[in-house]
C-alpha cells in the first residue's frame, strides 16, 4: 500500500468510496452534433443495436417527435418503453424505467425541459437519477443547446434555443462521440467548437482518475500558438480560433506580423484593426523585421518562442506574401519542421 495512504487513512477511506461510486454508477455516452441533421440519432440508435448484439440489455427511453424512416426502422428492431404524458408534453417515465432495470436506456434529445409537476424539470437531471441508479444511458445533443456556449453559437447562426444544458453535465460523460459531417458554410467553426467540447470531455475524464488515483496533477502550458497576420487579412476567425486553442490547452496566444514599407492609408488602418482584435484577446503581439524572406522570420521567432502551432491564411498571394518563393504555404510549412501548422482559408487576399 502507498506509504502516503498509510499515514492518511482518511485519504484512503476518500479513495475506495469514490472507486466504488464511479463502479455502481451508470455510464453516459454522448453524440454531439455541431448543427442539426449531421445523424446524431442515427449513429445513436445503431449504437444500441450494436450493444444489444453483445448481449447487453438496452431499451429505448425517450425518440424526437420528428423522426426520419431510417430512424423509425431502427427504433423498431429496440424495446421501447413509452414516456408519459404531462399536459401536452411527453415525460421519460422514470419509475418504470427504475422497475424494468435495463443495463442501458437510448434517450434520444439530451435537451429538453419538463413540464410543470414533472419529477425533475430538465431531461439531463432524469439521466443523473438513472446513472445514480446503475443505468448506462446513451443519448445525444447538438451543441447550440450547451449554455456555455449559446452566446457564440448564436452569433454564427443566428438561433438561441430555449433548452439548454449545463457544460459541466457533458463533462462527466464517459465517453463522447462527435458526429462529423462535411461543414457547410459558415458552420466550419461549429465543428471546431464540438471538437473542443470532446476534448475538455476526456481531459475532465482524465482528471477524474488522476483524483481517484492520487496521481499529482501538473498542469503547465501546453500550448503556445502563433497566429500569423497581414493588413489585409481576414484575421478575426484565425485569431479567434487561436484563443480558443490557447484557452483548451491552457496554453498561451501570440500573434506575429512582418514589419512592411511603405503602407497605404487603407492597409495600416486595416492592419490597426486586425492588432486590435488581437489585443482584445490578450494576445502577445510581435512585430518582425524580414521583408526579404517573412516565412523565415516567422519561424525564427516562433522557435525562440517556443511556439507548438502556427495558424495562417492560406491565399495571402499579393504584397508581402507574394514575395516568397513557390507556394507561400509550403514554404513556411517546409520551414516550421517540428511546429504544427493549421492552414485557414481566406476570401481576402494581403
Amino acid at each position: 500500500m502507498d506509504l502516503e495512504l498509510r499515514r492518511d487513512p482518511e485519504r484512503l477511506l476518500e479513495q475506495i468510496e469514490e472507486e466504488e461510486r464511479r463502479k455502481k454508477r451508470g455510464r453516459l455516452k454522448i453524440f454531439l452534433g455541431y448543427a442539426s441533421g449531421v445523424g446524431k440519432s442515427v449513429k445513436m440508435l445503431a449504437e444500441g443495436l450494436r450493444r444489444r448484439e453483445r448481449g447487453e440489455d438496452v431499451v429505448v427511453v425517450a425518440c424526437q417527435p420528428k423522426s426520419s424512416p431510417e430512424i423509425d426502422r431502427l427504433v423498431a428492431q429496440h424495446e421501447v418503453i413509452p414516456t408519459l404524458k404531462i399536459g401536452n408534453r411527453d415525460v421519460i417515465d422514470i419509475e418504470r424505467i427504475l422497475r424494468r432495470h435495463p443495463q442501458v436506456v437510448v434517450i434520444d434529445g439530451l435537451a429538453y425541459t419538463n413540464p410543470p409537476g414533472s419529477r425533475h424539470s430538465e431531461r439531463w437531471q432524469e439521466i443523473e437519477e438513472l446513472l445514480n441508479a446503475g443505468i448506462s444511458v446513451i443519448t445525444s445533443i447538438n451543441l447550440h443547446y450547451i449554455r456555455e456556449l449559446q452566446d457564440e453559437v448564436a452569433a454564427i447562426t443566428g438561433k438561441r434555443p430555449a433548452e439548454t444544458v449545463p457544460l459541466d453535465f457533458l463533462k462527466n460523460a464517459d465517453d463522447i462521440e462527435v458526429v462529423d459531417a462535411p461543414a457547410r458554410e459558415n458552420l466550419s467553426r461549429l465543428r471546431e467548437m464540438a471538437l473542443l467540447v470532446a476534448a475538455e470531455v476526456v481531459e475532465s475524464e482524465l482528471r477524474a482518475y488522476l483524483r481517484a488515483h492520487r496521481i499529482e496533477e501538473i498542469w503547465g502550458t501546453q500550448e503556445r500558438i502563433l497566429v500569423g497576420i497581414t493588413p489585409r487579412s481576414d484575421a478575426r476567425p484565425i485569431l479567434e480560433s487561436g484563443r480558443r486553442n490557447a484557452d483548451r490547452f491552457h496554453g498561451e496566444l501570440f500573434v506575429a506580423y512582418v514589419r512592411q514599407a511603405d503602407l497605404s492609408p487603407a492597409d495600416e488602418a486595416a492592419l490597426e484593426e486586425n492588432l486590435a482584435i488581437a489585443r482584445d484577446l490578450n494576445a502577445t503581439i510581435k512585430v518582425l523585421d524580414g521583408q526579404r524572406d517573412p516565412a523565415r522570420a516567422l519561424i525564427a521567432f516562433a522557435r525562440e518562442a517556443g511556439i507548438t502551432q502556427i495558424f495562417i491564411g492560406h491565399s495571402m498571394r499579393k504584397g508581402l506574401w507574394h514575395r516568397l518563393r513557390g507556394n507561400p504555404v509550403e514554404c513556411l510549412i517546409q520551414l516550421a519542421e517540428g511546429i504544427d501548422v493549421r492552414v485557414f482559408p481566406q476570401r481576402t487576399t494581403a
